[in-house]
């Protein structure tokens, strides 16, 4: 990949990881207020708010996030199935996104509901503890991907093993003469 494309595809995929994990917080702060609020008008607000953050943000840029890092690892040394910290970053995007349309569906009822009446502070108390427990693991599992792209922890696969040992095989010994 040429440094030009390749230094874009990076910046994408910072953005939208980082991005993605704004937002996860934003919503958190979202839940817990819903969790917390009595007013009406407040928790209405809040779950609509949540919605519309969940459908239009958090989920388009887990998908920007989960694209751009299969691209870098695709058009980078680091390769997509070579490295285990990078295999490990791409199954948690992979799961957490499609966990994330799973967790985004009660986010649409509850702001419907609250759109259709006025919820009490103890209505729909055990979907009100799940989203928030919802957006705590989405952050913990954003947090784990950006701590492995920086501490890149050592280890190859299996498969980036066999690679190293084709590449070792094409390539002469340093000092030999050809």
């Amino acid at each position: 990949m040429p440094p030009a494309v390749r230094k874009a595809a990076l910046t994408l995929h910072i953005i939208s990881s980082v991005g993605w994990l704004g937002a996860v917080a934003a919503f958190l702060v979202l839940a817990v207020t819903g969790l917390a609020a009595t007013d009406p008008q407040l928790v209405r607000a809040v779950y609509v708010g949540m919605n519309l953050i969940g459908w239009a943000v958090i989920f388009p840029l887990s998908l920007a996030s989960l694209v751009s890092g299969i691209i870098q690892g695709l058009g980078t040394v680091w390769g997509l199935l070579r490295h285990y910290w990078v295999l490990i970053k791409l199954i948690i995007t992979a799961v957490a996104t499609a966990l994330l349309l799973v967790h985004l569906q009660p986010v649409t009822a509850m702001a419907e509901m609250s759109l259709a009446a006025d919820l009490a502070p103890s209505d729909m108390t055990g979907m009100r503890v799940q989203l928030v427990f919802d957006a705590c693991a989405a952050i913990l599992a954003l947090l784990v991907t950006s701590v492995l792209s920086v501490y890149k922890p050592r280890g190859l696969t299996r498969h980036g093993q066999k690679v190293l040992d084709k590449q070792a095989q094409i390539r002469p010994p340093k000092g030999a003469n050809a």
